[in-house]
């Protein structure tokens, strides 16, 4: 909730502003007044203030000239996509650590999740070893991917290839989190009931 304080800060002294200028007080508004006034509804107004709120911003250093500063293909998308920076034959069964030329400063509450490509794994058997990676907020250092080839061929990775791709989540970082020893623990409907016991048929 990047700056959410600053836009309430400009909302509210643009409608101080016009009080003033209109020489009158808040009571004497109503709901058609002001919309009238700002020339958008009230409704739109609220959502465009819940819309600035959900915004982050995600600062990015490219550190090699090759690397491909990443951006969302569509506005409804969950993740932007990372390419590699060099040339790299991974052989069957083989993993490799692939850099991005890319650091990011992650806003504080969240972390970036390095997820597969799922056109690389299901066309070349490519994916991202440790899924999801985590990236913590503190890190500061240049985002590489683990890659594994689970086929049987090499697979080959070129410059600027799309190999995986990143998410910015929100998290509890440590600091907000109390890991606290108890003696037992409140009993819960599934209880211990784990792998598998949901069966696989509907």
């Amino acid at each position: 909730m990047e700056n959410t304080n600053d836009y309430m800060k400009i909302i509210m002294d643009e409608f101080n502003r016009i009080k003033k200028d209109y020489n009158v007080e808040s009571d004497d508004f109503d709901v058609n007044s002001l919309e009238e006034i700002f020339g958008v509804s009230l409704e739109q107004i609220n959502n465009q203030i819940l819309d600035l709120t959900k915004r982050h911003s995600l600062r990015i250093q490219k550190i090699n000239d090759e690397a491909t500063v990443p951006s969302y293909s569509y506005g409804s998308d969950s993740g932007f996509d990372l390419c590699s920076v060099v040339e790299y034959t991974i052989p069957p069964l083989s993993r490799a650590l692939i850099p991005t030329g890319l650091k990011f400063d992650i806003p504080e509450g969240t972390e970036i999740q390095i997820r597969p490509k799922s056109g690389l794994a299901i066309n070349q058997g490519i994916m991202v070893l440790n899924t999801p990676g985590t990236v913590d907020q503190g890190y500061v250092g240049e985002i590489k991917v683990i890659l594994f080839n689970s086929s049987s061929s090499n697979v080959e990775i070129k410059k600027g290839m799309k190999v995986a791709q990143a998410v910015l989540c929100p998290v509890f970082s440590g600091k907000f989190v109390n890991l606290e020893v108890v003696d037992d623990l409140e009993d819960k409907e599934r209880g211990s009931n784990g792998f598998g016991s949901t069966g696989l048929n509907i």
